[in-house]
């Protein structure tokens, strides 16, 4: 509820209210006619103690969670409030106890309501504010997620065109080329929540390119695709953290299997890849799947599945929607 809207639904209540309550006074608990109504002569002050109770005694003594004091100066104030009505305006001669029973209602009930709606509003105000905190904390950490991967990738990628560069001179303005693409889209694109995910596939086919260029005679490396529409949106730099460790941790002379599909709106990515013996399996890297399964909770929440087996061959599935 914005800032405004809470302002006029407030307003809104108040004259709701009030008007309801001096009809009901007036003509269901009233023989009175309007103008020897002794009720519309306390009304002015009832409603100068209701705003008081709002603006001073309400937050003074929530803040400070003076409940019980709160709560005795309230039935002070309206008892005294009913007796002044009894004997001053309405001046019926009625006992204490007769003046309790016949007007206490017409001061507690205000009092009460507009407690309720005080708090009410209070309580909506927390809401908003530990929303907006969640929402920048989100923010922020998933920032941080996405800037430790961007250089990590950055610095496999400096190196295979480096490599490129002094065995295949030839090759290296594209990879320059197929870089600039990255870095844009690490830089610039990957900002937003959701990146279109012809761009995102773009930018995995740039790297698994590179990877085919650096890995040349050591691994041999599958990749497939199937995609039935790529104007989905997805969340950007997901699918390389998987990628990157198939390559990362994967055995010389060995082939690497990568597969993602899009088939109505779900995408499915697999990477498979046999083990080297020196490497310690991938559940303790830190940078690729820790950072991959953190942004899949704040994003995706329960709505993906990852799932990884590991033996001779270490397997990774996800399992995803997009919009």
């Amino acid at each position: 509820m914005s800032f405004l809207s809470q302002k006029v639904s407030r307003v809104l209540i108040h004259l709701l209210f009030w008007a309801l309550f001096v009809f009901i006074s007036l003509f269901v608990f009233s023989d009175y006619y309007w103008k020897e109504n002794p009720f519309l002569q306390y009304f002015f002050i009832l409603i100068a103690i209701v705003y008081v109770n709002n603006g001073i005694l309400l937050p003074y003594f929530v803040k400070r969670k003076n409940y019980f004091i709160y709560a005795v100066i309230i039935g002070a104030i309206a008892f005294l409030a009913t007796q002044l009505y009894c004997n001053y305006f309405a001046q019926c001669g009625c006992s204490i106890m007769k003046c309790l029973s016949d007007y206490l209602w017409q001061t507690l009930v205000p009092i009460v309501f507009f407690s309720f709606v005080w708090l009410l509003y209070r309580y909506l105000e927390k809401q908003e504010e530990i929303a907006v905190i969640r929402k920048e904390h989100l923010a922020m950490e998933l920032q941080f997620l996405k800037s430790q991967i961007n250089p990590h990738v950055l610095f496999n990628t400096l190196n295979t065109i480096y490599s490129c560069a002094l065995e295949q001179p030839d090759k290296a303005p594209e990879m320059i080329l197929m870089l600039s693409d990255n870095l844009k889209h690490v830089l610039y694109e990957s900002n937003a929540d959701k990146v279109p995910l012809a761009k995102e596939l773009v930018f995995i086919d740039n790297y698994i390119t590179f990877q085919k260029i650096r890995t040349e005679n050591l691994k041999t490396i599958e990749y497939l695709k199937s995609i039935d529409n790529e104007q989905y949106q997805i969340a950007p730099l997901l699918l390389i953290s998987l990628i990157e460790n198939a390559f990362k941790h994967s055995a010389n002379k060995s082939t690497i299997y990568i597969n993602i599909t899009v088939e109505n709106g779900v995408l499915y990515c697999k990477c498979k890849n046999k083990i080297a013996s020196n490497r310690i399996p991938i559940e303790t890297s830190k940078i690729g799947l820790d950072n991959l399964k953190k942004r899949l909770a704040l994003i995706y929440k329960d709505t993906y599945e990852l799932q990884i087996e590991i033996d001779d061959f270490y397997e990774v599935v996800l399992t995803l929607p997009l919009v």
